[in-house]
């Protein structure tokens, strides 16, 4: 009996039973595990940190990329940068309207996921609407005059090269390259592990917009509280659309998700006292 267990924490560790691996090996950046687990199924390692399983994906994927696109209404434009999984993209692709564009710095990951975990793709990256460049992310947000509706940055932890995800300078850049009601949305840690990531989080996102805010999901294969994603926008406006807008934009495209709801959506920036100070 061979179990995985996390290198994240120095004080706190969770394990997860291996049933069987299915890859194991070293792509240019970063050391990739792929193993079945009786609970999860497919679990997603990279340099020995869980970064998403078959069995809870939704929860982060669903509400990382719907609670922004159904928060603005009209988005066409969207960035994804990393998402080498392709779950942020399907998600995204969910919305007719969308032309997604993915900058992910290591293609190996994606054929990886692709072949290994394709229910997380669904195909996505091979869907006509969605344009993919396999680049650094901090260099195509400094670079490009293009402007966007809405940033999704599904990053690493802010180690190896996921580091740079995490600077002001990379901050910046984002909120220049956003549209009027352009909304960024990042993931920001687990808040009760991770409070110093949320904490500086919401700093850059109150440096660079109008409106910076915290929303939480739960996920349970990040061990030990709320998963938070930080959120900003050049308007107040997308953040406060009413429960009745979202409804009627939800029930407009009629999908059947497992984690999103208008209900879930509100109810995400009602964070809990220990975050709500993270804040401040």
């Amino acid at each position: 009996m061979r179990w995985f267990s996390e290198t994240l924490y120095k004080d706190f560790r969770q394990s997860l039973l291996v049933d069987e691996i299915l890859y194991e090996g070293q792509t240019s950046y970063q050391d990739v595990l792929i193993f079945k687990n009786p609970r999860f199924g497919r679990v997603l390692v990279l340099d020995g940190i869980i970064q998403t399983t078959e069995g809870d994906e939704f929860c982060y994927h669903e509400m990382m990329a719907h609670v922004p696109l159904f928060s603005h209404g009209e988005a066409k434009k969207v960035l994804i940068i990393g998402g080498g999984d392709g779950g942020i993209l399907r998600e995204v692709l969910k919305h007719p309207r969308t032309k997604p564009t993915v900058i992910e710095l290591d293609e190996t990951v994606v054929n990886i996921c692709k072949k290994f975990l394709p229910s997380l793709s669904k195909g996505s990256f091979d869907d006509t609407r969605a344009e993919i460049h396999y680049m650094d992310g901090v260099s195509f947000v400094k670079d490009t005059s293009e402007q966007f509706d809405i940033i999704i940055v599904d990053s690493t932890d802010p180690i190896g090269p996921g580091a740079a995800l995490f600077s002001e300078n990379f901050y910046a850049d984002c909120a220049r390259c956003l549209s009027p009601r352009g909304i960024m949305v990042t993931q920001s840690g687990v808040a009760y592990m991770q409070k110093e990531e949320v904490k500086e989080t919401y700093q850059r996102m109150k440096k660079f917009f109008i409106d910076p805010s915290l929303y939480i999901s739960q996920v349970p294969a990040y061990g030990a509280g709320f998963m938070t994603f930080g959120w900003g926008s050049h308007s107040a406006l997308p953040r406060n659309t009413s429960f009745s807008k979202l409804e009627e934009r939800w029930k407009s495209l009629g999908l059947k998700l497992k984690y999103y709801s208008p209900s879930s959506h509100i109810a995400s920036f009602a964070l809990p006292g220990y975050i709500e100070n993270l804040k401040t």
